[in-house]
């Protein structure tokens, strides 16, 4: 066979396959609806992750998207009181803050209404839910899931979502594996639902001691190994020193690992200042960043910006910028844009505002 025939029955082939194709797509489309399956070029596919802003500027960095990723579960754990309520209330207020509409499943019954307030939550449009079992707390979420009207839903947390069969048995009972088959069978129906809803699923989670462990972490977290496979974000969030004001600790210093992205390069961190009854602390994130990125320059305790003297010491500073949400805005967008959060044209419309959000209070 020549090479001209070759090439007109390679043609014909390419041809009838391209036919074929075609033929498979609309039948999948006509069986399960337009959008069951496309390509990645065409103008239905969303190739950018959505997110929604932790309110700590640098975590926003590292993550890769700006925030928490939308579509998507993502898992947050770590020790006791080391800030893991604190960080899902400000995605919560971010939420509110661009119009969305945001769940907040206390399965720990311990949400304090007044420090939501305090961290910029709208707690008349919050959605709250206190449930008895964890089959109950998953089947909410399932249904605000599915009803395609919330941007985030908020689970506090793997731990208290306790099988019906537990509460319903005797006080010392066992129920080996029950809450990992509970998890592993919830995650594996909204995982789906979660993608197509666009909702930003955040599940908090304890840790727990493995023994008998003698090489590596005995660190693991409760609920099984399901949630660990299903998130495509996970963060390790750890109180690694105290604050204070003279005598007084006045809140946390707190590093976030991010130990899987699906989004984004992992096992970067971040560290930040969780403030007694304030949250994480905006000011001072634009002081430290603002002295590692050389936008805010420090010389022994004096801080300075430009030729403007912000004062002494990080609280003095602290302060300052609160007074002066104007300058507070300048060094913030100037960070963001060094963090390749938001691009040069996009800074210059001006406004403070926080990663990928609107206006923000200043803390």
């Amino acid at each position: 066979m020549s090479s001209k025939q070759q090439t007109r029955t390679t043609g014909r082939e390419q041809e009838q396959r391209t036919k074929a194709l075609n033929t498979a797509l609309t039948q999948i489309e006509r069986s399960y609806g337009k959008g069951a399956i496309m390509r990645m070029g065409s103008e239905q596919s969303h190739l950018r992750i959505r997110s929604i802003s932790t309110g700590a500027i640098n975590l926003d960095a590292v993550i890769g998207v700006g925030g928490v990723p939308r579509g998507r579960i993502s898992e947050i754990f770590g020790p006791e009181s080391s800030g893991k309520t604190t960080l899902c209330l400000h995605v919560i207020a971010n939420a509110q803050r661009e119009g969305g509409i945001a769940a907040f499943i206390d399965a720990e019954h311990a949400l304090d209404i007044q420090y939501a307030k305090k961290l910029g939550i709208d707690v008349d449009d919050l959605l709250v839910a206190q449930p008895d079992t964890g089959e109950q707390a998953l089947e909410i979420a399932e249904v605000l899931i599915r009803s395609n009207a919330v941007d985030v839903i908020v689970i506090d947390s793997v731990a208290a979502l306790v099988p019906r069969a537990e509460i319903e048995g005797e006080m010392g009972d066992s129920h080996v594996g029950l809450q990992a088959r509970l998890m592993s069978q919830a995650l594996r129906k909204l995982t789906g639902a979660v993608n197509r809803s666009n909702a930003a699923v955040i599940f908090t989670n304890q840790i727990r001691e493995k023994i008998g462990v003698m090489f590596g972490s005995p660190e693991t977290t409760s609920g099984g190994r399901a949630l660990k496979f299903y998130a495509s974000l996970r963060m390790d969030i750890r109180r690694i020193g105290a604050l204070k004001d003279g005598p007084e600790i006045i809140g946390n210093r707190t590093r976030v690992k991010v130990v899987k992205n699906k989004c984004a390069p992992p096992f970067k961190q971040a560290e930040f200042d969780i403030l007694y009854n304030r949250g994480i602390s905006h000011t001072g994130l634009l002081i430290d960043i603002g002295v590692d990125r050389g936008i805010v320059e420090k010389s022994g305790s004096w801080f300075s910006y430009g030729d403007l003297r912000l004062g002494q010491g990080k609280e003095n500073v602290r302060s300052f910028l609160e007074e002066n949400p104007d300058i507070a805005g300048e060094i913030e967008t100037r960070l963001l844009v060094a963090l390749g959060i938001r691009e040069p044209e996009e800074a210059e419309d001006g406004g403070k505002r926080t990663a990928g959000g609107p206006a923000v209070k200043v803390v």
